[in-house]
């Protein structure tokens, strides 16, 4: 099972709603600081995804913890008729709407309010479902993942882009040495809510990742699950389907 990391260790609320306050709170900044962090290379996982995506030939896509929509928009490079972006924290969704009105993707891609753990859709309802650096937030890993199961058509395609860490020297110390002493300290210069980026840190060090995840995905009920290692390691595309 996974291990639970609170973003706000002093606070009272539970992870998800610690989890909504902190992306809230950080989401005019969130673009910016992502590209910061990732030096750029975020971009091209996305692009890996959406590749993966377009294979299959969806027309109806759901991007989990969305965001700001980077992932949603780049899947509009697809013949999806519909993708629909799904996250709990509105701040970030008014970001990414903003984004698509001014790529005037409005007519492909909406943005909904929702709980990953608790999906406001049928059964069945979708061709190929994405999560992007969110499945680590979720506050009940394989709840969220159950849901995400019940609501992809049968022989549809999940994929899911998450850090990882590395495995090999040197870029194990390398990836060690960043994510505890600079990714904090960028966010404490150019971060408003310094606590953040120490628990997106924190979170990825301690989420299972690899063969870890993939047998969770197993167990859940996924098929054909595979993991592609990323960047040396730092980040992974998981790939899985449903019966």
């Amino acid at each position: 099972m996974s291990e639970k990391v609170k973003p706000y260790k002093d606070s009272q609320l539970n992870k998800k709603e610690q989890v909504t306050k902190m992306f809230d709170t950080i989401s005019k900044e969130y673009d910016g600081l992502n590209r910061v962090i990732s030096f750029g290379i975020d971009v091209k996982w996305r692009k890996k995804v959406v590749a993966i995506i377009a294979k299959t030939q969806p027309k109806r896509i759901l991007d989990i913890a969305t965001g700001t929509g980077d992932l949603a928009i780049n899947l509009a490079e697809t013949d999806a008729e519909e993708i629909i972006g799904l996250d709990i924290s509105d701040g970030m969704l008014e970001v990414g709407r903003k984004k698509i009105t001014d790529k005037k993707l409005d007519n492909k891609i909406k943005m909904t309010l929702g709980d990953s753990e608790n999906l406001p859709f049928e059964d069945n309802s979708f061709d190929a479902i994405t999560v992007a650096f969110g499945v680590r937030n979720f506050e009940d890993l394989e709840k969220g993942l159950s849901e995400i199961l019940r609501v992809l058509k049968p022989n549809g395609t999940f994929v899911i882009l998450e850090t990882s860490v590395p495995i090999k020297t040197p870029f194990k110390q390398g990836y060690k040495f960043y994510s505890k002493y600079i990714l904090p300290t960028i966010g404490k210069v150019f971060s408003k809510d310094r606590v953040a980026y120490s628990y997106l840190s924190e979170s990825a060090s301690v989420f299972p990742y690899g063969e870890a995840l993939n047998n969770i995905l197993r167990q859940i009920g996924f098929t054909n699950v595979k993991d592609l290692p990323q960047t040396f390691g730092v980040a992974t595309i998981y790939t899985a389907t449903k019966q």
